[in-house]
């Protein structure tokens, strides 16, 4: 395949369990359930001793744990073993098409492969082929860049998202189901549905390099989105940003320290990513809800309404406050961007920064309302963004707010299965 068609997208050499237990090696992301400790208590027992990603990744809900360093370093030391005993077997300069059937029954299809952090930049106002949808907290990639630094395999979460209304890039990849048995077919923890994997021919995968440099052309692309003279954006992160802001972080260091060197074939270079298309029936974007902590909550939502200019008087901006069960839906009126989860963040930024407390970004309704139960605790519930206003609104206005909205409930989020090596 000629590198004059390829995009950031590409095969990676991947790593996958050479005999394990699926259901047990499987875990979510590790940004779910960060109010939810139990959960991770769960997958602790259910998954025991048996090899499994959970060794491999820090839960965010422990990141302000006492032990977090030796829980980083228990992380190299899995990663170490499973290497020196064989655990992992190597698929190289592979694609992987997926199937990911989830807890509702859709069919979410997928394309694992490794993304250019060179074509990356998760910084406003980035014009690279790959841009963060949502604002990056550079606050929340140290802990993450500790994971990383002397690890020798990454175990990514990423989604990217593709703007391909014609179905030309994932969608006939199905086709290598015709006579070819899935390197996976596994259920997945927790009600996490489950997953099956095939790796693709050298023939569909030249298609995938094909179709995505179509998409990508700049003609073409500010032609859809009724512009002239935007520069492509043709990889819009969707799950996963700090992860791949971190990876980048770790390239950028590697490079630094490394003045002169020609690092273009480093492993280091790519992070292992998969790529779904924002058309699926199964891709439904959720508002991220919001449990603040540790506060009194009175005084939150008296400045709350003198700040944001709350009423009951119907304006484009909203939420419901949730306090011990008690919900009330409020209205903005002195907003401070241009989405309503946007508006709300800002206050509630201001708001700590000033008299402390802790936000949690919760996934799903119903655990925000048990959450407000608790003693000093209030949650808000967003309203929903629509798939439709994603791609344009980054490519006029730039990264959205942070958790602004997720790609379905937690059970569905990606789970960790591939790995690849990120060291010569």
């Amino acid at each position: 395949m000629a590198n004059d068609i390829r995009t950031a997208f590409s095969a990676a050499d991947i790593l996958l369990p050479a005999n394990a237990d699926m259901e047990k090696w499987a875990v979510v992301a590790c940004d779910q359930y960060t109010g939810e400790p139990e959960y991770w208590a769960k997958a602790e027992k259910y998954v025991g001793d048996a090899p499994s990603t959970l060794g491999l990744i820090l839960p965010e809900v422990y990141l302000e744990d006492t032990d977090v360093d030796k829980r980083i370093e228990a992380i190299h030391h899995n990663m170490d073993s499973m290497l020196g005993t064989g655990v992992f077997r190597l698929f190289r300069d592979s694609m992987l098409y997926i199937e990911r059937t989830q807890s509702d029954g859709m069919v979410r299809r997928g394309l694992i492969g490794a993304i250019d952090l060179e074509e990356y930049d998760y910084h406003k106002g980035s014009t690279s082929s790959v841009r963060a949808t949502e604002a990056t907290v550079v606050e929340r990639i140290p802990p993450r860049l500790k994971v990383r630094q002397g690890a020798q395999i990454e175990v990514p979460h990423i989604m990217i998202l593709i703007d391909d209304a014609e179905k030309t890039v994932v969608e006939p990849c199905k086709r290598i189901r015709e006579g070819n048995a899935p390197l996976y077919d596994t259920k997945l923890m927790a009600g996490g549905g489950k997953i099956r994997g095939w790796l693709l021919s050298d023939e569909i995968k030249n298609g995938v390099y094909e179709a995505l440099h179509k998409l990508g052309d700049n003609t073409a692309f500010n032609r859809k989105y009724g512009l002239s003279g935007y520069p492509t954006l043709l990889f819009a992160v969707g799950d996963g940003n700090h992860s791949l802001a971190t990876a980048k972080e770790y390239y950028e260091q590697l490079k630094a320290a490394n003045p002169g060197k020609d690092l273009s074939d480093h492993p280091a270079r790519y992070a292992l990513t998969e790529i779904v298309n924002l058309h699926s029936s199964a891709l439904r974007f959720e508002a991220i809800q919001r449990i603040v902590k540790h506060v009194d909550t009175e005084k939150f939502m008296a400045e709350a309404k003198q700040k944001l200019g709350l009423s009951d008087t119907l304006s484009s901006q909203r939420f419901i406050a949730v306090d011990n069960g008690s919900e009330h839906l409020h209205y903005i009126h002195n907003t401070t961007s241009q989405l309503s989860v946007g508006s709300l963040q800002d206050f509630i930024d201001e708001y700590i920064a000033k008299n402390g407390g802790k936000v949690d970004y919760i996934h799903g309704a119903d655990v925000v309302r048990q959450l407000s139960h608790r003693e000093g605790c209030i949650g808000f519930i967003l309203p929903d963004m629509q798939k439709s206003e994603l791609f344009p609104t980054v490519i006029k206005d730039g990264a959205l707010p942070r958790k602004t909205f997720s790609m379905g409930h937690a059970a569905d989020k990606r789970f960790y299965m591939e790995s690849r090596m990120i060291v010569r």
